[in-house]
């Protein structure tokens, strides 16, 4: 994501519960990914994660965070100029309060995605909620982890992506795009590269010569800012 130079940086410890979330960061930005890449939003970084991906590049989200009750998330939220929230991590599911936070921010009329790695349960989800499933490839390190059964929620809404490390992982995404119809079921499936390992250019090209219904993807936070944390 692409922090801008007001963000709301959170660094103290604290604990989750349903009325209260441990948030590392709350910033306004670009949109860097997905569809709605480039579009200013307001970003919710909840701390923690299961999952240990090999190319990370929010570890600094595993722990600390500050203790935020809902209605203040809310309020730090309402003070940036836009309709537009993604809650993200970490993995955000891990926190059991962030379905009243989507849900409060989903009553006030703004437009809200949820970034989640696909290995938690995305079926309590509040409808009104973009959902961007990231379902792990093997050179995550993470494939293992990966719950199909959240295909059986996803509809035209939401969005599928696939991390490329390698042809080996596009070769796996093809198939599982294959196997669970995704294409059709999806608004977007996503391919992006992993950044420093695949050559976008050849990915690029592999997705045109295979002649792949999906959307291609590069960080826009990383063109412009690196690797910059809270960017």
């Amino acid at each position: 994501m692409i922090a801008s130079p007001g963000s709301i940086r959170i660094a103290a410890d604290a604990r989750g519960s349903n009325d209260t979330l441990r948030i590392t960061e709350i910033f306004f930005s670009l949109q860097g990914e997905a569809r709605s890449v480039g579009r200013p939003t307001t970003f919710v970084r909840l701390t923690g994660c299961p999952l240990r991906c090999q190319y990370c590049d929010t570890a600094y989200a595993f722990t600390g965070g500050t203790s935020l009750a809902v209605d203040e998330i809310c309020r730090r939220v309402a003070a940036n100029p836009t309709r537009y929230v993604t809650v993200t991590g970490g993995e955000p599911l891990a926190q059991p309060g962030v379905h009243g936070l989507m849900t409060a921010l989903a009553d006030a009329q703004y437009e809200v995605s949820l970034e989640t790695s696909g290995a938690l349960d995305i079926g309590g989800v509040d409808e009104r909620v973009v959902r961007v499933v990231d379902f792990k490839t093997p050179g995550s390190g993470e494939a293992h982890r990966n719950r199909f059964r959240n295909v059986a929620h996803l509809d035209a809404r939401d969005q599928v992506k696939f991390v490329i490390c390698h042809r080996e992982d596009y070769e796996w995404a093809k198939a599982r795009c294959v196997e669970h119809g995704l294409t059709n079921l999806v608004g977007d499936v996503l391919f992006s590269p992993s950044a420093g390992e695949m050559d976008p250019a050849e990915l690029a090209d592999w997705i045109l010569t295979d002649g792949l219904d999906v959307r291609f993807q590069i960080q826009l936070h990383k063109v412009l800012w690196g690797n910059e944390p809270g960017r």
